[in-house]
């Protein structure tokens, strides 16, 4: 009898440390599965607050930029504008004929004319070399001058006119 409970007890004890060895391994699997699970938890952390600094030093240096050429920018226009005189004569003269311009002041002569631009109805000629008022009269087919005294407009206006012939 001795002999079957000492052979009991020697199975029942080859059997437990199985049991303890398996049950250490699984607890020892969670562990590592947490631990793996914490680090890339982390690691999303850092990646968020990376990309968030990068964000912010860009926001600083944009600013600077435009603020440099908007100033340089602006004396220079005002200074090349010169300014607009305009010549309008509100009149049909029919279908192939045109109306010039002869005078004094920028580019105008009185022994040459000048034809002028024919839209809607109206003639047009306008000028940005005229430094002093110009002093004019139309002329029909640069042959047959306008009635009256001669017309002037001041630089930078326009004058608007019906002439008659």
């Amino acid at each position: 009898m001795a002999t079957k409970k000492t052979a009991k007890k020697k199975a029942s004890a080859a059997k437990t440390p199985v049991k303890k060895a398996a049950a250490k391994k699984a607890v020892a699997k969670k562990a590592v599965v947490k631990k793996a699970a914490v680090k890339k938890a982390a690691v999303k952390k850092a990646a968020t607050k990376k990309v968030a600094a990068k964000k912010t030093t860009v926001k600083k240096k944009a600013p600077e930029a435009p603020v440099a050429t908007k100033k340089s920018s602006a004396p220079k226009a005002s200074k090349s504008t010169p300014p607009l005189t305009t010549i309008v004569a509100d009149i049909d003269v029919g279908w192939g004929n045109v109306i010039y311009l002869r005078g004094e002041g920028g580019p105008l002569r009185w022994d040459t004319g000048i034809q002028m631009d024919c839209a809607d109805g109206k003639w047009t000629w306008s000028t940005t070399d005229a430094e002093q008022p110009l002093v004019f009269k139309f002329v029909f087919n640069d042959k047959v001058w306008s009635k009256g005294e001669n017309m002037s407009v001041t630089t930078g206006a326009t004058a608007v006119l019906r002439p008659t012939f």
